[in-house]
């Protein structure tokens, strides 16, 4: 009677600590099925079992995709606390991109198949959203305070995911907080001005370790930067020069 994608959103509005009489107003599903639904989804989640509580613990196996959902998470994500010990992984993306909200959706089933992930809309961006016990084992910055205000370092497991998919992490990081801007200068040739234009990329983040993260990961890839500042503020790192944003084009490309 209902489909599967309806089913994963009404078990989400639950997660997220929404009662049953909300669930059932919001989505005009009964009381007595959305309870047998999550009585018969509850089991399955307990036994789950979380790669970083494993003994040993390992990495997740969809490596690419949690690069680059770690790029997202450090630029525009969030770790929230719900009722039962649940945690809500929360990806800020702007509705200008659709392609992006695509892209975050995917690589959070791709890490958490078993959990739903639900879309919430905000004034001018979408709220991509998935609970779980697990997120602050698979997101161990998680801490309060804001993000640039604290310190923020990579795990060794996770180092090891951002060296073998550095292109993958660089995308999630532009994807939050970058951009692919077109530049333009003038010059007087021969006595008549002549406009020039020049693609560049930009990546803004009031965090001094992020920015290093990212700027340490372009290094390793072979991509040219530098800082530029944001009136007296080091916040930008730029990617200007040709070779190095024909590298970018190739991996990472503009926003869609």
């Amino acid at each position: 009677m209902y489909g599967l994608e309806r089913r994963k959103l009404t078990l989400a509005l639950l997660d997220a600590g929404h009662s049953l009489n909300s669930v059932s107003k919001q989505t005009g599903i009964s009381r007595s099925a959305i309870r047998d639904w999550r009585m018969r989804v509850e089991p399955i989640r307990r036994n789950a079992e979380c790669v970083r509580c494993a003994t040993p613990p390992t990495a997740p196996q969809q490596a690419s995709a949690y690069a680059y959902l770690l790029g997202l998470y450090l630029g525009d994500g969030c770790l929230s606390a719900q009722p039962r010990g649940v945690h809500a992984l929360r990806i800020a993306c702007a509705d200008a991109w659709p392609g992006l909200i695509e892209s975050c959706e995917e690589s959070i089933r791709a890490i958490h198949p078993d959990n739903a992930v639900c879309r919430v809309r905000k004034q001018g961006c979408t709220m991509v959203t998935s609970t779980s016990k697990h997120w602050p084992c698979l997101f161990p910055q998680h801490a309060p305070g804001k993000k640039h205000e604290r310190r923020i370092a990579l795990e060794p497991w996770q180092q090891e995911i951002v060296d073998a998919h550095p292109w993958a992490f660089i995308r999630g990081l532009i994807h939050s907080d970058g951009c692919r801007i077109t530049n333009w200068t003038e010059k007087v040739i021969g006595g008549e001005p002549k406009r020039y234009e020049y693609p560049r990329y930009f990546f803004t983040n009031k965090s001094e370790d992020i920015r290093t993260l990212f700027s340490d990961t372009l290094d390793k890839v072979g991509v040219e930067w530098k800082v530029t500042r944001r009136g007296k503020d080091p916040y930008n790192v730029s990617v200007a020069r040709r070779a190095s944003v024909a590298l970018m084009d190739l991996h990472v490309g503009p926003k869609y």
